[in-house]
């Protein structure tokens, strides 16, 4: 796996800090930091996501994707997933993710409760490496919904 990093640099007289990411399956990722009003040359122009926002998205995607393919192969009718991820971090450099807590909420047909937690489980002990890198440093939390469909 490879992904090339770039600064898109400056526009017009004001640099910002925007960067596009490039995938090696080809696809494309703005990111952006904040603008910083005391030093509006090593703030962003609000553009994007935060890369750290990426990271924490991608880590959603990534154990969502498990869930609903555990399920599936569990036979069991999934009609929707999500993940809401909500983060502490540290306060000082770097401002690692100190907590992060994943509530799921999945959606479908007569889908036992016990099925979705074992699938969370499952993503978090054996198969989202996100999740698992993360997890050195934050201490990772769960939850669900099962909604009928």
């Amino acid at each position: 796996m490879e992904c090339t990093v770039s600064w898109t640099g400056a526009t017009g007289t004001r640099s910002h800090m925007g960067f596009v990411a490039e995938t090696g399956s080809g696809h494309v990722l703005a990111m952006d930091g904040a603008p910083d009003a005391a030093k509006p040359e090593n703030g962003g122009a609000n553009m994007a996501p935060r890369p750290m926002e990426t990271l924490l998205a991608g880590t959603g995607g990534c154990t969502a994707y498990d869930v609903v393919l555990i399920l599936k192969r569990g036979r069991h009718d999934v009609r929707g997933c999500s993940v809401k991820l909500s983060t502490e971090r540290a306060e000082t450099d770097p401002k690692v993710f100190t907590k992060i807590h994943m509530h799921f909420t999945v959606t479908g047909k007569a889908i036992p409760p016990a099925a979705v937690e074992r699938a969370i489980a499952m993503s978090h002990d054996k198969y989202c490496s996100a999740s698992i890198m993360l997890g050195k440093t934050a201490e990772i939390t769960t939850g669900f919904d099962v909604l009928e469909a």
